[in-house]
């Protein structure tokens, strides 16, 4: 796994979820698979099986937090006028069909973020998605061109925070 840029707070969240896991969710877990197997053949005992898959599922994600909070690098926002990680930018839609929601003339305001913390409806787009590999580097006033599903999108960047 290659490093991930994320923030202190999401840093923070991650290693509390983790921590959750290894200290409660694990023996909750454990305790239903006592139970499961207490009530007898586990060939045919749902209870049981729905344990396993709960208890994998909780493993899978104790690997999948560990191996990014191993991996992690935290970034602050910079108060530069370039565009980078954890920075607020205000965005114009250049070209695009105005009957869609990006439709030409329309200004979004987007914060770059890591992967793990994107949400699009809360304006937080990962640096890894095609419109944030696009911002990033990029200054108040430039335009800009990047590749979606639904063809050559060009923007300009109105305002940096």
């Amino acid at each position: 796994m290659t490093e991930e840029l994320i923030s202190q707070e999401k840093f923070e969240e991650l290693t509390r979820e983790l921590e959750e896991l290894h200290t409660t969710r694990r023996k909750e877990v454990a305790e239903q698979l006592e139970y499961a197997r207490s009530l007898g053949d586990l060939s045919e005992n749902a209870e049981y099986q729905e344990a396993r898959e709960m208890q994998a599922a909780v493993e899978e994600r104790v690997q999948k937090l560990e191996a990014i909070l191993k991996n992690a690098k935290i970034v602050r926002g910079s108060k530069s006028d370039t565009v980078g990680m954890g920075a607020t930018v205000s965005v114009q839609n250049l070209a695009g069909d105005p009957s869609t929601p990006l439709g030409a003339g329309d200004k979004h305001i987007y914060i770059i973020v890591g992967a793990e913390e994107a949400d699009m409806f809360a304006g937080k787009i990962s640096y890894h998605s095609p419109l944030g590999a696009a911002l990033l580097g990029k200054k108040k006033g430039d335009e800009f061109a990047f590749h979606t599903p639904r063809g050559t999108q060009k923007y300009k960047i109105l305002k940096v925070e």
